[in-house]
């Protein structure tokens, strides 16, 4: 037997899987931890390297949690569902988002009142920008694309700020509660708000004034 086959080397991990094992043990330590007691030599010890692989890549803890935020979030998209109508794909997907990211919002609302927001001076909003980014647009287009397609609303008549406003509410009730929406509000929010606000502006087909599930 050769010292290679009783004592393998363990694989180096390079590159993105480097980068995301050290997210993963960023976040963990979020998690467990807190933001006040994170420190990057934990981070290291926790991701098994050393402490100079992470100055190579975050200046300081504040730069590495916020990419840590942004990282579990990426890791865990929200399904967004297709139904057949607007508002059987909404209430999917904002039950999902809410079942999906309470986890997120409770960890990153921890990190913000432990002094993330004052080490890094970016206010609330510049915060969720940059761990949201500009993907949520994106997705959340889509799901109101397939409706415009489907012939149930009128996107070019519709104010972007009212196609946002379930995602927008539901995102507040996250970090006011910490945790998950129950059925009941998900459905007031779709039903009674923006179904109603979608009509105002020129909705048009059966999916935008669905009687209300039970």
């Amino acid at each position: 037997m050769t010292d290679s086959d009783a004592a393998p080397s363990r694989r180096r991990r390079r590159g993105p899987e480097l980068e995301a094992a050290l997210l993963d043990a960023a976040w963990d330590e979020l998690v467990e931890a807190g933001f006040a007691k994170l420190t990057m030599e934990s981070v290291a010890a926790r991701a098994g390297t050393g402490i100079a692989v992470l100055y190579r890549r975050w200046a300081n803890k504040d730069e590495l949690a916020l990419a840590a935020l942004e990282h579990y979030r990426l890791s865990h998209p929200v399904d967004l569902p297709d139904t057949g109508t607007l508002r059987g794909d909404l209430v999917a997907a904002l039950t999902g988002m809410g079942e999906a990211r309470a986890p997120f919002f409770a960890v990153a609302a921890a990190a913000g009142f432990s002094g993330l927001l004052t080490d890094t001076g970016l206010t609330p909003a510049q915060a969720r920008d940059r761990i949201l980014g500009d993907q949520r647009h994106a997705r959340v287009q889509a799901l109101y694309r397939r409706a415009h397609d489907r012939g149930e609303i009128d996107l070019e008549r519709i104010p972007s700020a009212v196609l946002a406003l379930p995602f927008d509410l539901v995102r507040h009730d996250l970090l006011m509660e910490l945790k998950a929406l129950e059925p009941s509000r998900i459905r007031a929010i779709v039903d009674e708000l923006f179904l109603p606000l979608v009509a105002h502006h020129g909705g048009r087909g059966a999916g935008t004034t669905a009687t209300p599930a039970p």
